[in-house]
């Protein structure tokens, strides 16, 4: 197998649309990178052009040693599962798992034993003479994979591919496609916009907004160690607590209360907090970093509430902290002493956005 190299990828479109700028990553074998970012960021245009559906305007596209960026679509030994599943309505799902091949010239012996492999590995062996319009979602999505599949690629690309699913059935395809992948000796480019996806796929994600790569890493060290705003903004749900907040001496002043300032060279003049609901917690006696407020909002999510509070404030507008709490206790319009666990406080620069590491 071979890994996928992509180097200083660039698509320009006119001087005002470009949806990918100097992209660069590495994708190894039998590693499942996702493409995360919201609509317009640029990962399906990236996909396109790995797959060679778009031209780069700069950029090259290596897999292995070989440079594919000129090649045909179908001379790139690559395989891609569409949103649309993209099956051929008047075949059956074999003629279907069979199509790609019977374009290669592979023999029949070949494609009888490779469609049987894929159709026992997906549970499609019932469902072989069916055609798609007798096929559910999650069937459908599942010849689509196997399509892929037997072709044996040496890199597999998936674009949304389950966006068309209900959410029961997104999660069990979800952990379909995360077994069957992990047995792929090949590079995985996956994208999507759900986080969920994104972390629970991959074995590393990139983070793309504006047609960057803002944060490129294992899916742990996204959650725990954001590289900028954006990034801690767009994973994590419920969403990170972000408040930009005033700077006295070492302190950040939220509300009427001072929390202590990270180790960096220069105190800014402001500064963001970021702290994760699930790490706000009620305080105990031990808690040194401590803050008080009154609940104003109790959304119940089944397992706990998020609970969002104003801070006490001597200025005119409160800042909100979520905390997501216990759900045996009624926190509507209490009294509440919250603690900021130091190791879980994110600190982010205002002007650049970026990461404080102290």
């Amino acid at each position: 197998m071979a890994k996928l190299e992509l180097k200083n990828l660039n698509k320009t479109y006119n001087p005002k649309v470009i949806p990918v700028k100097d992209i660069s990553l590495t994708v190894d074998d039998n590693e499942f990178l996702t493409l995360l970012g919201p609509s317009g960021c640029g990962k399906s245009t990236t996909l396109r052009m790995i797959a060679g559906l778009e031209e780069p305007t700069e950029g090259r596209i290596l897999l292995g040693s070989e440079d594919i960026t000129s090649k045909r679509p179908g001379d790139r030994n690559m395989a891609m599962v569409f949103q649309s599943y993209a099956l051929y309505p008047h075949m059956t799902v074999f003629e279907n798992l069979a199509s790609g091949l019977k374009l290669k010239k592979t023999p029949r012996s070949e494609i009888q034993q490779r469609v049987t492999e894929v159709s026992q590995l997906l549970g499609l062996e019932e469902l072989l003479q069916r055609k798609p319009g007798q096929l559910s979602g999650g069937q459908r999505q599942r010849v689509a994979v196997g399509r892929a599949l037997v072709r044996r690629a040496q890199a597999y690309l998936l674009d949304e591919p389950l966006s068309n699913l209900d959410a029961l059935l997104r999660e069990r395809v979800r952990a379909d496609i995360k077994q069957i992948f992990s047995t792929q000796k090949a590079p995985v480019v996956y994208v999507t916009h759900d986080q969920t996806e994104a972390m629970t796929l991959s074995t590393k994600v990139a983070v793309l907004n504006n047609g960057y790569v803002q944060q490129l890493d294992p899916p742990e060290r996204i959650y725990n160690h954001p590289a900028n705003l954006f990034v801690a903004g767009f994973v994590g749900s419920p969403q990170m607590n972000l408040l930009t907040l005033p700077c006295q001496e070492r302190y950040a002043i939220l509300g009427n209360f001072r929390i202590n300032l990270p180790n960096i060279p220069t105190v800014p003049p402001q500064i963001v907090l970021g702290i994760r609901p699930e790490n706000v917690r009620i305080a105990r006696s031990e808690d040194t970093q401590t803050i008080q407020g009154r609940v104003y909002l109790v959304e119940n999510l089944g397992m706990h509430n998020l609970v969002s509070v104003r801070i006490a404030s001597s200025q005119t507008e409160s800042p909100t902290v979520r905390a997501l709490l216990p759900t045996d206790q009624n926190w509507s319009d209490a009294e509440i002493t919250l603690a900021l666990p130091p190791q879980n406080i994110h600190w982010f620069d205002v002007q650049s956005g970026d990461a404080l590491r102290s």
